[in-house]
């Protein structure tokens, strides 16, 4: 209702400044204070949409689409991740976070964590149906190394990815094997890979949920702790943190450029559907 006001009262001032100039009792340049004011206004409203982006403008449009920033969705998903925390394994919940787990193919899935006492928990939730499909559990007292950088590709690879990442390992010893690197679907590999999350730069609250570096630092400090209280036999004790490229041993990966492209691994509004 506003902007129909501010649009309204222009014209009125325009047509009684018309009536005026056509009158023979005064000259031309005896236009109205208000007109000549109002005439001087039409330009300074006008720019005040010439700093706009179309890019940056589809860039939100596009981030709305995700059902994550719905009301109330998120709170309902935390909620029904925490009544699915056990206590007597997990025990307190210290943290929660909106991530990005990226595969090793380069595929991007959204994912709540949660980080307890003993455990980091992983879920699939379904912001959608409300839904929580899956629950990984890693213990902390098993996290042995923490590597953080940007992200890298073998040399002949087509693909690419910008920003940074955290890998989390929980078993040095244990390599992936050959079948599971070309596996799309394994899920043996004894490490996982955390991006911050598309909706992360909407606002400070999103910003705070993906922040990788206190993510880092708060799964450091909780495995130290848990590493000195509860020892794993015959593995040794305390956390290597490691400022390091993460690498992505995938070559051509034209599944996961169509499905990041399309953010198919996202509770997203698509059409008049939801997937």
């Amino acid at each position: 209702m506003a902007d129909t006001e501010e649009d309204a009262a222009p014209s009125g001032e325009q047509q009684q400044g018309g009536q005026c100039a056509s009158s023979p009792a005064g000259p031309e340049d005896s236009q109205p204070a208000a007109g000549r004011a109002e005439a001087a206004e039409v330009p300074a409203r006008r720019s005040r949409f010439e700093g706009l982006s179309v890019d940056s403008s589809l860039q939100q449009f596009k981030k709305r689409k995700f059902f994550v920033l719905r009301p109330g969705t998120l709170n309902q998903a935390i909620k029904d991740i925490e009544a699915l925390v056990n206590k007597e394994v997990d025990g307190s919940i210290h943290s929660v976070w909106l991530m990005s787990e990226v595969d090793h193919w380069n595929n991007e899935k959204e994912r709540l964590v949660l980080l307890t006492d003993s455990s980091l928990l992983v879920f699939k939730y379904d912001f959608i149906m409300f839904n929580c499909e899956q629950i990984q559990r890693i213990p902390l007292n098993f996290i042995d190394r923490i590597s953080h950088g940007t992200f890298s590709f073998p040399k002949h690879s087509l693909l690419q990815r910008e920003g940074e990442g955290v890998r989390v390992f929980w078993d040095r010893l244990r390599e992936p094997s050959f079948t599971s690197k070309w596996n799309p679907f394994a899920t043996d590999f004894p490490f996982i890979t955390f991006t911050a999350h598309p909706v992360s730069n909407i606002n400070e609250s999103f910003a705070a949920l993906s922040n990788l570096h206190n993510f880092r630092e708060q799964l450091k400090d909780a495995a130290q702790k848990v590493h000195i209280m509860k020892p794993v036999p015959g593995k040794a004790n305390g956390v290597l943190v490691l400022n390091q490229q993460i690498h992505i041993e995938a070559y051509v990966g034209a599944m996961s450029f169509l499905g990041n492209q399309n953010k198919l691994g996202y509770c997203m509004a698509r059409g008049n559907v939801g997937f």
